[in-house]
């Protein structure tokens, strides 16, 4: 049985787990919109608000935080900090939004766009 265990595994160990994520958070800081489906999406969702509301902080601390939960990439924490934390300065939370797909594509049945509120 599943007490106790939350979160979804999307069918993969930690270790790739994680990588997805972090794929799944760069893209979407970068793009500010992408496409997949909708249990990554939600599983991202958290992951991305904690990120964004700790870079409304603007210390080092919460740059050395965001900068190890993505893996390091500069070019996603610069944009974090300069364009995403002024932009939701004075919003207490729900900085994304995820939008279910109709039968479009490959995947016809769970599709959906996860992205920032403007």
């Amino acid at each position: 049985m599943k007490h106790h265990k939350k979160g979804r595994t999307l069918g993969r160990k930690k270790g790739p787990r994680t990588a997805l994520l972090r794929s799944l958070a760069r893209s979407l800081v970068l793009h500010e919109k992408i496409t997949t489906t909708v249990a990554r999406a939600k599983e991202l969702r958290p992951f991305i608000e904690q990120l964004v509301s700790r870079s409304k902080k603007g210390d080092v601390a919460s740059r050395r935080f965001i900068s190890a939960r993505l893996g390091n990439s500069t070019d996603t924490v610069k944009k974090m900090h300069d364009t995403l934390a002024t932009r939701y300065a004075t919003r207490p939370g729900g900085y994304t939004r995820i939008v279910k797909l109709g039968p479009l594509g490959k995947r016809r049945v769970d599709s959906a766009i996860i992205e920032f509120v403007k």
